[in-house]
């Protein structure tokens, strides 16, 4: 049987950098109540984030009457899902240009046989798909396939799928770009939790290239976990006034529960000290800190993810891709990883790699 190998990998992120803001609005959210602002500004320290980004472009005042710039955000009027999605249609298609770019593929371009699309921040017909070929150039015959609404893991099932597409058709060369405006949907709210969750998310977007040409990561043993009794853990739901994230406090609980019942399945006989890349989807800080406990990692195993959540946030879907991104340039032939997201079910979307 063939094998599939994920052979480059390219990342882009918008211009506006605005974690700051964003903690100095979601703070101003909360200046009635001093003790929970305190337990707000303390929590969200501890995040582990330096810097997100978005497409909306902030105001200079995170605590005046509108929050960006183009008027769309105004206190007491945030704007309808309608107008997020207007937004989301003219931005990503542009922010995918720039990954796909990234990709240098130059003449290659003719040669893509399939493009898979993944996001779960917004939607529109003609959509992002049909925008990336024309934009990057494709041959207008392309197969394509959209992956929607399947969150943070959606990006692993994207590479699932690439990789059967080579396995079957090994002439293939499959385009993969996981695309997401995660900010799109902050929400008035005086809600903690919300709050907190919402401080986790950037936007950004991601574009590979899978076939059957052996370099970079060869992908193997893909694997799906779902936890026992989890189900309203981890939610994502279209609303009048954007799109709805829970993300409950008790996820990292649920996700060290079942590595460590069902670690196995994943590594199969392979001993977690011998895995050289562990390319896991950064969360949150309290996610990777219990997958590093659940599995016994090393401090320093998962310092790619670190380092990623540190750089960009959460970005769904797409940030798993810029962890692996990381790995691809340092890698070393023989190199094994295992690869991991995790989204709603709550399910953990699980695979492993080699370094060609």
């Amino acid at each position: 049987m063939t094998d599939a190998y994920l052979n480059r990998i390219a990342t882009a992120v918008p211009r506006f950098e605005v974690h700051d803001f964003f903690l100095r609005f979601a703070a101003s959210k909360l200046r009635d109540d001093p003790r929970r602002q305190a337990v707000f500004r303390r929590m969200a320290d501890r995040a582990g984030i330096a810097r997100r980004y978005s497409v909306i472009p902030a105001t200079e005042d995170p605590e005046g009457p509108v929050i960006d710039r183009d008027g769309m955000f105004r206190r007491g009027a945030f704007p309808s899902t309608a107008r997020r999605m207007d937004l989301f249609e003219r931005a990503a298609p542009e922010l995918a240009a720039r990954a796909v770019a990234g990709l240098e593929l130059a003449d290659a371009r003719a040669a893509v046989t399939h493009l898979v699309v993944t996001s779960c921040t917004g939607f529109s017909a003609p959509g992002l798909d049909l925008e990336i070929v024309e934009r990057a150039g494709l041959d207008p015959s392309v197969e394509r396939t959209q992956i929607g609404f399947m969150g943070c893991y959606a990006a692993v099932n994207a590479l699932k799928l690439a990789r059967h597409i080579v396995r079957s058709e090994p002439q293939s060369r499959v385009l993969v770009v996981n695309l997401e405006l995660c900010t799109l949907h902050l929400k008035e709210t005086a809600d903690l939790e919300q709050l907190l969750t919402f401080c986790l998310w950037g936007d950004g977007c991601s574009a590979a290239l899978v076939s059957a040409e052996p370099t970079g990561f060869r992908l193997d043993s893909f694997r799906a976990l779902l936890a026992d009794n989890s189900r309203e853990l981890m939610s994502w739901a279209v609303r009048d006034d954007g799109f709805d994230m829970v993300l409950s406090g008790a996820v990292p609980a649920a996700i060290a529960e079942v590595l460590e019942t069902r670690g196995g399945e994943v590594l199969g006989e392979v001993a977690p000290e011998r895995i050289d890349l562990w390319a896991v989807h950064p969360g949150g800080r309290s996610v990777l800190d219990a997958v590093e406990r659940s599995l016994h990692l090393p401090p320093d195993a998962l310092d790619d993810s670190r380092a990623v959540l540190h750089d960009t946030g959460n970005m769904s879907s797409a940030t798993v891709m810029f962890v692996l991104e990381r790995m691809l340039r340092r890698a070393r032939p023989g190199d094994r990883g295992c690869g991991m997201a995790f989204g709603p079910g709550l399910t953990a979307e699980t695979f492993r790699f080699e370094a060609a």
